[in-house]
Order: structure tokens, then sequence, then C-alpha cells
């Protein structure tokens, strides 16, 4: 029995490899699951960086050598939660998952 001894151990060694190589996190099986993760994160990468651009957009015109008032009145009255005597203000009740969602938190 000693003689068969590593040749079996070799052998599952080889199994246990072969499986792993075909099912594992990297495997050959596992390419279409990689292929989705690839895309859901190349989306998000997307929207991402369109947020950033429009943020990056809106901090230029807040700097003080190319200040926009409006933007600059926008934001202090988002931030004050005020609005001008002359401005028509229609308020509107959260949609349904903003309240779903406030009940959940």
């Amino acid at each position: 029995m000693k003689p068969y001894l590593p040749s079996l151990l070799l052998g599952l060694l080889i199994v246990y490899l072969g499986v792993q190589a075909l099912t594992g996190e990297r495997g050959l099986l596992s390419g279409a699951e990689r292929e989705a993760l690839l895309m859901r994160r190349e989306a998000q990468l997307a929207r991402l960086t369109e947020q950033r651009r429009d943020l990056e957009v809106r901090v230029r015109y807040l700097r003080t050598d190319n200040l926009s008032r409006d933007l600059l009145e926008e934001r202090a009255r988002a931030v004050i939660g005020f609005s001008d005597p002359r401005d028509y203000v229609v308020r509107l009740s959260p949609a349904p998952s903003t309240q779903a969602a406030a009940r959940l938190s």
C-alpha cells in the first residue's frame, strides 16, 4: 500500500486543482459572472464620472473668480430653506418610494 499512497495523493491533488480550474472564483465556468460584474461596474463608473463632471462645473461656478450669482442664490436658498417673496413655491408630496424608505430607516 505504501507505494500507492504518493500516487493517490498526487491524483487527488490533480482532481482538486482541475475542479477549481473549472468552477472556482476565477474558473473557466464563471466567466459570464465576471462579464456581468464588469458591465455593472462600467455603468457605475460612467454614472460616477458624470456626477463628478456636474459637481466640478458647479464648484467652478462657485469660485470667487468665476462666481455665478444664480447658482449661489440657489444653493443659499436650498441650505437656508427660504424663498424670495416674489417666487412661486409649489410644494410636492414625496414620492411613495421615498415615504417607504423613510419609514424603514
